[in-house]
């Protein structure tokens, strides 16, 4: 319990320095790729949050998952490439290679689909390539680009605001 509080005062603090290097990306209206990063602690509709988003004609094989879990079993078999805390070292870099990818792939945009501010979870979102980021209102604003204020159940809501915002920029 200890070591995962000095974890995460050493993951908040390296978050805190890499703060100062955010670039702001220029929005480009032409989605091809996107990252999605979910946080299941709480949240367990990760499928139907999916369906939403190909449902608005984005191709599934276009978007790619990582799931972030408190309690993350190693002998469970999951639908997503999932870690946890300990796939995560004191400077907050990846143990694992589909965390450290999805980090260095440059996605036109990032759904940070989270709710609690984590600092692994926001560590992530920040080191991430991505050009766009999106997330909820309760997270960091310094983090995401665009925020949206709903709760994190509301996935539907989420996703149609998602996409009234970027058909308005079209």
């Amino acid at each position: 319990m200890f070591l995962n509080y000095l974890k995460d005062f050493f993951i908040k603090k390296t978050l805190k320095n890499n703060l100062h290097n955010v670039k702001n990306e220029v929005f480009t209206s032409n989605i091809q790729t996107i990252g999605l990063l979910i946080d299941e602690s709480d949240f367990k509709h990760s499928k139907a949050l999916i369906k939403e988003l190909v449902s608005n004609r984005i191709d599934f094989e276009r978007i790619k998952v990582v799931v972030y879990r408190n309690k993350f079993k190693d002998k469970k078999e999951y639908s997503f490439p999932t870690f946890g805390k300990k796939h995560v070292d004191w400077k907050g870099d990846s143990r694992i290679d589909f965390l450290a990818e999805f980090i260095e792939t440059e996605f036109d945009l990032l759904i940070s689909y989270y709710d609690v501010q984590k600092p692994i979870l926001k560590l992530i979102t920040n080191k991430s390539k991505a050009k766009f980021k999106v997330g909820f209102a309760s997270i960091d604003k310094n983090i995401n680009r665009w925020m949206i204020n709903t709760s994190l159940g509301n996935y539907k809501l989420f996703v149609f605001e998602l996409f009234k915002y970027l058909k308005s920029i079209k």
